[in-house]
């Protein structure tokens, strides 16, 4: 089963999108929210699977939203909601942590099928904008730092390459045989060394460079 929240500020398009995806039986929506911190309380007290997320919403919008709820619950898997491919906002949400976009045009199938693919662990970005993403955290590791990037170590390439692949943080502590603790501080040890924000870029960077296989978590034309 997967849990979905809705956030929304127009009731019927939530109400088109509850009918639409109950219509699947490994789909349950449990929760809406009409605004940026009603999706915020709803996420934090039900802590959904996947969450659709309006990017123009009153009171915070979709990515200060993002950003809140991703600081409070780092696995949630967002996806925003756009009317337009080149949304500036797009571009900000995704760094703050959202697992891609997708266009409220979409067809019902493409919804669908990028919910069961954010799901399984994939980021959901058209090629352009990995780049793009890829490119600005880079410009800010090397501004940060006139040294090298730190050497990872064996441990940590295998746990980036498992957070790639989608697995959550307990997931990457049974198959390593570590505590759900321990993965949590080596992840905030390896943002740290490769000046990473969040699980999204650490993705795209395990892809980008080598070590991950983009099928696992890679991305597809939203």
């Amino acid at each position: 089963m997967i849990r979905i929240l809705l956030a929304d500020d127009h009731a019927l398009f939530r109400q088109g999108l509850r009918t639409l995806l109950e219509a699947e039986p490994e789909f349950r929506v449990i929760g809406e929210a009409g605004n940026g911190r009603e999706a915020l309380r709803t996420a934090l007290a039900t802590r959904p699977d996947v969450i659709l997320m309006d990017i123009q919403m009153p009171e915070l919008d979709g990515v200060q939203a993002t950003q809140e709820i991703l600081r409070e619950f780092p696995e949630a898997r967002v996806i925003m909601l756009t009317m337009y491919r080149q949304d500036a906002y797009v571009f900000e949400a995704v760094k703050a942590g959202a697992r891609g976009y997708l266009l409220k045009d979409a067809q019902a199938e493409e919804l669908i099928d990028a919910i069961r693919r954010v799901h399984q662990g994939e980021v959901l970005l058209d090629g352009e904008l990995a780049e793009q993403i890829i490119q600005d955290f880079r410009a800010k590791r090397e501004a940060l730092t006139t040294a090298p990037a730190a050497e990872l170590t064996e441990r940590e390439v295998q746990i980036l390459r498992l957070l790639a692949q989608g697995a959550t943080n307990q997931e990457i502590a049974d198959e390593l045989g570590l505590s759900e603790k321990t993965v949590r501080n080596r992840l905030s040890e390896i943002f740290a060394k490769l000046h990473l924000n969040n699980r999204t870029q650490a993705a795209l960077y395990a892809i980008r460079e080598g070590l991950a296989d983009a099928g696992g978590g890679g991305g597809v034309p939203a």
